[in-house]
């Protein structure tokens, strides 16, 4: 199937029923296996203990935090640039998941901070920045909802979205260019990861895991959104026949 084919709603629509099933399935399979080897076969460290294992999950929170608003990025430029008919839909959809996910990694990354730095929060430069990427997130659900005509509220929440994209590359590089309390990258370098392979390997599984659990529900809330808005328009369509057919019943005993 062609990419411009997934424009058609309908089609679209079809592919997710499709598709979800097999997908679901995959992302439970896939967390059974992460989730078993993060907290049965990976090791403990020689200097967090256990409290390593909450890296399971905060990383690839982080992770799907930044992924998320990357795709609506592109979906906003879909929107704004190509007119692409499911563009807003896949960025609206993908919002709450950003929360979500950056919330999670908020609270994990708290947690693990209290017994490697002593405090639960400073306000470095990595942390503010996913902080501000959560307030991004809220901001553009907020004003998708204030709006209600989708097509301007998607234009409005697409520039809205590239603006706030400039923090992306703080979050990512900032552990670089600042000194923070916040470890640098250790698994995406360009020498490679610095990470064993016994503490590696489980963090993969688990970041495919969320990757899939993140398409499931993205594809679930595009379905909803495509479905909400062809009832919101069957809505517009009926409230407009309606005085058109009150007017015409006076005209017609008239003429009786």
């Amino acid at each position: 199937m062609a990419l411009i084919d997934l424009a058609n709603p309908t089609r679209f629509l079809s592919l997710a029923h499709r598709l979800l099933p097999w997908l679901t399935a995959l992302c439970a399979a896939t967390f059974a296996v992460g989730l078993y080897m993060s907290f049965f076969v990976a090791p403990e460290d020689y200097q967090q203990g256990d409290t390593v294992r909450i890296m399971y999950i905060h990383v690839p929170s982080a992770w799907l935090a930044m992924m998320c608003y990357s795709i609506m990025a592109i979906a906003s430029l879909g929107t704004l640039v190509w007119r692409h008919p499911l563009a807003d839909v896949a960025a609206k959809a993908a919002a709450p998941l950003g929360a979500a996910f950056t919330f999670m990694s908020l609270i994990t990354g708290s947690l693990w901070g209290k017994p490697m730095w002593g405090t639960y929060w400073v306000w470095d430069a990595r942390l503010t920045s996913v902080l501000v990427l959560f307030i991004m997130y809220l901001g553009l659900m907020a004003l998708w909802r204030t709006m209600e005509d989708p097509i301007k509220a998607g234009k409005a929440a697409a520039v809205l979205t590239l603006v706030g994209a400039l923090n992306l590359p703080i979050i990512k590089f900032s552990v670089d260019w600042w000194n923070t309390l916040h470890q640098p990258a250790s698994v995406m370098r360009l020498d490679g990861p610095t990470i064993h392979p016994d503490i590696l390997w489980p963090l993969l599984v688990m970041a495919l895991a969320f990757t899939l659990l993140f398409l499931v529900l993205h594809l679930m809330a595009m379905r909803n959104e495509i479905l909400r808005r062809r009832v919101r328009a069957l809505r517009q369509r009926a409230a407009a026949i309606r005085p058109a057919t009150a007017t015409a019943a006076p005209q017609s005993a008239a003429a009786e």
